[in-house]
């Protein structure tokens, strides 16, 4: 293996990478919603960032063919994560009803980091569709570079981190948008879509 196929390998690890996360679906949500509030920011930004490192590996490693022989694993994630996408997804649509504000200096109305933290976990590890595309599509195609598959692991890796900081910290440049009530009425009216959709895709989807 030269540094040719290294770089190769790298630079296909982070476009495939950033194909595989950058999509609208529950987690980016929920980080962009934080972004946007500046709650719990950077400790929803590791959650999700180590979540996929984890996983990136774990699937460059083989466990993606161990998750094939035990589908019923990825069952279990498909309900809970369903149910729990249901749950999240109604409290949304009850905020884009009520209405909701940036509340920069009303502290009160935060919530303490541990539901935040939990909420970024659920969003992860209880979406069965983490490990079909990450753990097991994205270690079948490292597993096609050989020795290089490593450094298409760490291209990944890249994409990942740099995705959820990004989303992450980038979201205060709306802030000014979100400053107003009606704003955070379409976000989050379009939060509780994403997620009732995602749910109904889980339920009847398979």
């Amino acid at each position: 293996m030269n540094d040719t196929d290294t770089l190769a390998a790298l630079l296909a690890g982070l476009a495939t990478g950033l194909s595989l996360i950058v999509a609208i679906g529950a987690q980016n949500a929920f980080v962009l919603r934080q972004g946007l509030r500046q709650e719990g920011v950077g400790a929803v930004v590791l959650v999700c960032a180590a979540s996929d490192v984890v996983l990136i590996l774990a699937g460059v490693a083989g466990v993606g063919a161990l998750l094939e022989r035990a589908p019923g694993l990825v069952e279990v994630a498909r309900w809970a994560g369903a149910a729990f996408l249901v749950a999240y997804g109604l409290m949304a649509a009850r905020r884009a009803v009520v209405g909701g504000r940036l509340a920069v200096d009303d502290r009160g109305t935060r919530r303490s980091l541990w539901p935040v933290v939990a909420t970024a976990l659920a969003l992860t590890w209880l979406n069965p569709h983490v490990y079909l595309d990450t753990v097991i599509l994205l270690g079948s195609v490292a597993g096609s570079y050989g020795d290089a598959r490593w450094a298409f692991a760490g291209g990944a890796v890249v994409a990942s981190m740099a995705w959820f900081a990004g989303l992450g910290y980038g979201a205060r440049v709306l802030r000014p948008v979100f400053a107003r009530p009606a704003a955070w009425r379409v976000l989050d009216a379009a939060v509780a879509v994403v997620m009732l959709a995602i749910a109904a895709r889980l339920t009847f989807g398979g």
